[in-house]
């Protein structure tokens, strides 16, 4: 399988986790996990990864790669985008680190769509390697 064929593949998959993760921990009820998240955070993952998937498919799309046709700053800009938006999600995931002390709280294992941070851990862990792979995709002249 090519490159450039897996990129396409793999490109809706960024999506995918800023949805979830938007529906997983927005509202006033739906605490998932032991912390809040602030809200902040969750709309600098939302916003930012919804751009950036947005400009990653109309850089997919303008047929830069072999041929270097378009603007190879849309596909700069798309990447430092879902860059943004791996590390916001990292940080989201950092709120499962369990406090240390005598008087930090138990943890709360109950979660709406899983036990624990594991589903968070895979969403998140693997946006980071997707990135990591559609940047050197992007540095080899893949797409």
């Amino acid at each position: 399988m090519s490159t450039a064929l897996l990129v396409y593949l793999l490109t809706p998959l960024p999506g995918v986790v800023v949805i979830l993760t938007r529906l997983r921990l927005a509202g006033p009820q739906s605490k998932s996990g032991r912390l809040e998240i602030s809200p902040r955070v969750l709309n600098v993952h939302t916003v930012v990864g919804l751009l950036a998937g947005a400009t990653w498919i109309g850089f997919l799309l303008t047929g830069i790669g072999s041929e270097h046709k378009g603007n190879p700053i849309v596909g700069v800009v798309s990447l430092a985008m879902l860059w943004i938006t791996a590390v916001t999600g990292l940080m989201i995931l950092a709120r499962w680190i369990r406090p240390r002390g005598k008087r930090a709280a138990q943890p709360v294992l109950e979660d709406s769509w899983s036990r624990g941070p594991w589903l968070s851990i895979l969403a998140h862990g693997g946006l980071l390697v997707l990135v990591l792979f559609f940047t050197w995709a992007y540095l080899v002249t893949a797409v």
